[in-house]
């Protein structure tokens, strides 16, 4: 299985770096052949939020085959202009098993309609700003995740860790989930 990560400049740090270690810990865990990939628009080295420097895996134009896509939030202001990215996630979207954002990586879905009417979320500060760009939305508040289909949304920065840990529990056991939260020494919080 591949987990695929699209990363960009000024994607925010714990947002591609919190799912890339629950999904790292997980396949070490288990023993399984999952591959966790960073892939950015070129293989070039992608800024970050705070100046931290990451070497993404593939570009758009080598992603292989991808099971479960992840699209990371951040300052996605730029991202959500480019049509080469907003085309590259709705081209690939279609050929995943699972599709999931943190943060402001919903505005990227939603700008390449890959939620149009679902229920999502985001973080806190930018609820307000994704119910007035996108109305049919349906937005939930105070919440780690929404699921809705094969589609997962999450709150910002600390949640795409809870939302990842849950994949892992959909994707292969609540046990190995567990297992993965304790070796990384992390209070996973659920939903209520």
């Amino acid at each position: 299985m591949k987990i695929g990560i699209f990363v960009y400049d000024n994607a925010e740090v714990l947002d591609f770096a919190g799912p890339f270690e629950v999904f790292s810990t997980a396949k070490r865990l288990a023993g399984n052949d999952w591959e966790v990939l960073l892939i950015a628009e070129q293989q070039t080295l992608v800024r970050a939020r705070g100046g931290f420097d990451v070497q993404p895996h593939f570009s758009f134009d080598s992603t292989p085959n991808i099971d479960v896509l992840i699209i990371v939030g951040g300052v996605h202001n730029e991202e959500v202009k480019k049509s080469k990215v907003i085309d590259w996630i709705k081209n690939l979207v279609p050929n995943t098993n699972m599709v999931a954002s943190v943060c402001t990586g919903a505005f990227l879905l939603a700008k390449a309609g890959v939620i149009t009417d679902h229920c999502v979320t985001t973080h806190w500060e930018d609820i307000a700003d994704l119910r007035a760009e996108f109305p049919l939305l349906e937005v939930k508040e105070n919440v780690r995740w929404v699921k809705q289909g094969n589609i997962v949304t999450s709150a910002g920065i600390s949640a795409g860790i809870d939302m990842s840990l849950f994949l892992v529990s959909e994707i292969a056991s609540m046990d190995l989930a567990l297992k993965t939260a304790k070796q990384m020494d992390y209070d996973w919080q659920k939903n209520s």
